[in-house]
């Protein structure tokens, strides 16, 4: 018997029947989404992740699917809603981590600086291309020296004449060394306040390299960057990009994202649990047949549906403009230290197979840990939430 045989195909997971509640829209793309990870990401995704190789025609596809957009409203976007876009991260990271990450880079970071920040030219310039997955965009706040305290940036613009002049260096850039337009964020010199700049492909004094060796994200390339006397129109500034607050409330609705990416990946591994249990034979008996067994799958269960709730919860936030900073943060942090301990359990319970891609499980046991960390650790929205439950600033 073939074991990986319908691996993550159960999706016995709408334990408290949220889907009742979807309208024929919300179902729509529920499904589109899950036929895509079902039928091209999941036969195909062990491979690009095993030679960190960027999953090209996987992305034209999401693209050609009509999945790229995050709820972003006209300009070419998809047409939907903050559920339908939670849907949609939660499907493409149950595939997979990687292309999860090439989502919430595309929509959630890039695509979405422009359409809160930008000007009319720049939503109509790129937001439809990217949509498209015809142009692709990257994101580019991290520093070698600044990751959560990214505030403290010292990536440096200068206005001179028509131009700015940008000089310093990014790390951890999704699509970085790849993309037709970089959001780079730096500080003007002459307020000292934290703006927002594009930067588009084959702009002098723009040098990016692929980060090698990652243990996890392997079929998506992050990059360092450096940036040297590098100009840039002043066009191109984010108009309504002036200071830090306004970078980080792009940030925020990424970190409702994650809760729904943390998601994707523990309904993966649970999924993966079940159908794996229920085949596999030991002592001459189905695992399930266990009482250990059953006692450890509802308990994974039991942390799946409270994550589904959280994010349940935030999508009718979304939909009514009253997604906080602190409510972004809280979700984020529970989700994924959740999902972390939710694909442990499956890890564990599928054994010496457990480390196999085949079985899909150990892909997203590595790859949740990146999810876990960027848009802000664990520690950091704790400090975000801690503050605003005592009224006390415990960042150091």
């Amino acid at each position: 018997m073939d074991l990986t045989t319908h691996i993550g195909d159960s999706l016995h997971t709408d334990y408290f029947q949220l889907r009742e509640e979807f309208t024929p829209e919300q179902l729509e793309y529920l499904q589109r989404a899950r036929d895509f990870v079902q039928g091209e990401v999941l036969p195909s995704i062990n491979g690009y992740w095993e030679r960190a190789e960027f999953p090209w025609p996987l992305v034209e596809k999401m693209g050609a699917a009509g999945l790229v957009g995050d709820g972003i409203a006209g300009y070419g976007c998809p047409d939907m809603d903050a559920l339908s876009a939670g849907l949609i991260h939660m499907e493409i990271n149950r595939g997979d981590g990687s292309l999860g990450t090439f989502l919430g880079v595309q929509a959630g970071l890039a695509m979405r600086s422009i359409a809160m920040l930008g000007s009319e030219e720049q939503k109509q310039r790129w937001l439809a291309s990217m949509a498209r997955v015809d142009k692709l965009g990257a994101f580019a706040l991290t520093e070698p020296d600044h990751g959560s305290d990214s505030v403290g940036l010292e990536t440096s613009a200068r206005r001179d004449g028509d131009s700015y002049v940008i000089n310093g260096s990014k790390k951890w850039i999704g699509n970085g060394s790849i993309a037709d337009v970089v959001v780079v964020w730096a500080r003007d010199v002459a307020d000292s306040q934290v703006k927002g700049f594009l930067v588009e492909k084959g702009t002098p004094g723009y040098r990016a390299r692929v980060i090698e060796g990652k243990g996890l994200l392997r079929a998506v390339w992050q990059a360092e960057i450096d940036m040297t006397e590098m100009r840039v129109p002043a066009e191109n500034k984010l108009p309504r990009a002036e200071s830090f607050r306004d970078c980080a409330a792009v940030l925020a609705t990424t970190r409702a994202t994650c809760a729904w990416a943390a998601l994707g990946h523990a309904v993966a591994g649970y999924d993966a649990a079940l159908a794996y249990a229920k085949r596999r034979t030991q002592f001459g008996k189905p695992l399930v047949s266990f009482q250990l067994i059953q006692d450890r799958l509802v308990k994974m269960l039991m942390k799946v549906t409270a994550m589904q709730l959280y994010c349940r919860r935030l999508a009718d936030l979304a939909l009514a403009g009253r997604v906080e900073p602190t409510l972004a943060g809280l979700a984020k942090a529970h989700n994924t230290s959740t999902a972390r301990v939710v694909l442990a359990e499956a890890r564990d319970l599928l054994g010496g197979n457990g480390i196999l891609l085949d079985f899909h499980v150990v892909r997203h046991f590595a790859d949740i840990e990146a999810i876990h960390t960027f848009e802000g650790t664990e520690a950091m929205q704790t400090l975000i939430v801690g503050r605003d439950i005592t009224g006390v600033s415990a960042f150091a």
